[in-house]
């Protein structure tokens, strides 16, 4: 199974939208703002090229992430094909079973659905501890981790379900 680069650099323009939806000061801005005591003053202050240009790269991260937590299939490939009879193809059995595995197998739980599964699932056991355990250091509240969850929540959701379905 070989990575689609084009949707992963694509999905990892999704942190970038939703983001720009959630923190909008008509959504969850305010909220997020007053939680982390954050001004306008502070946020105008940043360099937002850098800024979207380093969560854009981080994206990029994520979305090759979710194309082996959410696609079944590469696994396999990780176990098989870095074998020395599968990279110098002098194992023919394992090289016809590896591509009777994607001809068979290859469409298997490929749906936004399942990837969108994955991507909540990752957002429960990865991003909220995450989230949780920063904030009880810095000493922030429940509509703190709140208001960050949820986007991470929505953010994975639609980054593992887009990347299952068309990577």
């Amino acid at each position: 199974m070989e990575i689609n680069y084009l949707i992963c650099f694509a999905t990892a323009l999704i942190p970038l939208i939703v983001g720009s939806i959630w923190y909008n000061p008509k959504v969850f801005g305010s909220v997020w703002m007053r939680a982390s005591g954050v001004t306008e003053a502070q946020i105008q202050s940043g360099n937002m090229a850098f800024i979207f240009g380093l969560v854009y790269i981080l994206g990029i991260l994520l979305s090759f992430f979710f194309t082996s937590f959410a696609i079944h299939q590469s696994a396999v490939d990780g176990l098989f094909l870095t074998q020395p009879g599968i990279v110098d193809g002098s194992d023919q059995v394992m090289i016809n079973f590896v591509e009777t595995f994607h001809a068979t197998y290859g469409d298997l739980h490929r749906s936004f659905g399942h990837g969108a599964v994955h991507g909540g699932l990752a957002a429960v056991v990865v991003a909220l501890p995450v989230i949780a355990i920063n904030a009880l250091f810095e000493r922030r509240g429940g509509k703190y981790i709140g208001v960050h969850f949820g986007y991470w929540f929505i953010t994975f959701i639609l980054m593992g379900g887009a990347v299952c379905e068309l990577a």
